[in-house]
């Protein structure tokens, strides 16, 4: 089999993921075979070890067989297409029935194109680059679109979508999840004071502080809204949480930007709330942001530029 073409997929900066689908081996190898060499392959041999892989890895393009024993091609579509982590993977079916009633039936569930049996590999290469750049191009608008405007990291859109796929993620691996709300100390003075202009110099310089707070590419820093801002720490327990916490305290005081109204040492700081669980069926999200809202309220009754947890 040839083994690349040139410029096939000219548009992506890394290797793009793909989870190939079919309860027979014959069928994955042959995929495998002519991907391998430019993609990064997933492969399962059941829905529901499907619907586990996509939601671990969040593949790029999911080619699935529609034919399974069990959870069959169109349950995996309709269960992937229903959760918000996995709702934007683009999915092939993979059939050897050609009747059209099958594919309206697969385009109503969420498919974004058919394969037909027995495979040809030089459409099946071409379709699959198609919805590869098509996906890369929408991720591209996409993370434009989840992108605070003034600040540069992430906004609230993106902070929402983000903590309920964490919280996900930690309730099945039963790993802790810890969430820092973060508020600018007596900021309506600072902008009354030095007027709205500087207010969003400083707003940009706190929200640059404290993305450099954070080091594994899957923690987040986003705001929140108006001078808050928030941090999500998938597989966080509580001290590394409260280090974080204390560290951009620290660094947004050492940013020394002037702040002659603050009632604390004439210089800009932040009050900080932690709270960390381990995600259960018994727990619920909104406990979790309501934990670390109360905490950072305590920070601010206990005088601000403190950390409570």
């Amino acid at each position: 089999m040839e083994k690349n073409t040139e410029n096939w997929l000219p548009d992506f900066c890394s290797r793009p993921k793909i989870l190939v689908v079919d309860d027979q081996p014959a069928n994955i190898r042959v995929l495998h075979e002519l991907f391998r060499h430019d993609c990064d392959i997933f492969m399962a041999t059941n829905g529901e070890q499907a619907i586990t892989v996509c939601q671990s890895q969040l593949p790029d393009l999911v080619l699935l067989d529609v034919v399974m024993e069990g959870v069959d091609g169109h349950e995996v579509c309709r269960r992937l297409k229903s959760d918000l982590a996995t709702q934007g993977i683009p999915i092939i079916f993979i059939t050897a029935q050609h009747h059209e009633s099958e594919e309206v039936f697969g385009l109503e569930l969420g498919a974004v194109d058919f394969i037909s049996k027995p495979i040809n590999p030089i459409i099946v290469k071409a379709r699959v680059r198609t919805h590869l750049v098509l996906k890369l191009q929408n991720d591209q608008l996409r993370s434009m679109a989840l992108i605070d405007g003034l600040t540069g990291v992430a906004n609230r859109r993106k902070f929402d979508e983000k903590i309920i796929a964490d919280w996900r993620q930690c309730l099945r691996d039963k790993n802790s999840l810890s969430l820092i709300f973060i508020d600018v100390d007596y900021f309506k003075r600072y902008n009354d004071k030095y007027g709205h202009q500087a207010g969003d110099e400083c707003l940009k310089s706190i929200a640059l502080t404290l993305a450099k707070c954070v080091r594994r590419p899957y923690d987040l820093v986003a705001r929140y809204g108006g001078e808050e801002f928030a941090c999500i720490l998938p597989s966080t327990g509580i001290s590394g949480a409260i280090e974080i916490a204390e560290r951009m305290k620290q660094c947004v005081r050492e940013l020394n930007i002037e702040h002659s109204e603050s009632d604390l040492g004439q210089v800009v700081t932040i009050s900080l709330g932690v709270a960390t669980v381990i995600p259960s069926v018994d727990f619920k999200l909104q406990d979790l942001l309501g934990s670390a809202d109360k905490q950072l309220y305590k920070s601010k009754q206990a005088g601000r530029n403190c950390v409570s947890f």
